[in-house]
């Protein structure tokens, strides 16, 4: 990724890596509404993407 950003004359910076510092129990009815939530949010965003592989 670094080289394709020097191609465009932008100095490329590290970043630090972000650790998980909790685990996400999805097992049982919280996790059930989680996963629900998430689905539906990313159905609502990407609705067109969705619509045109439909398509194909």
């Amino acid at each position: 990724m670094n080289e394709k950003i020097a191609r465009y004359g932008v100095k490329p910076v590290q970043r630090p890596k972000i650790k998980a510092d909790r685990q996400l129990d999805l097992s049982g009815e919280e996790g059930k509404k989680i996963i629900q939530a998430e689905t539906r949010s990313v159905l609502k965003k990407h609705a067109k993407t969705f619509a045109k592989l439909a398509d194909m």
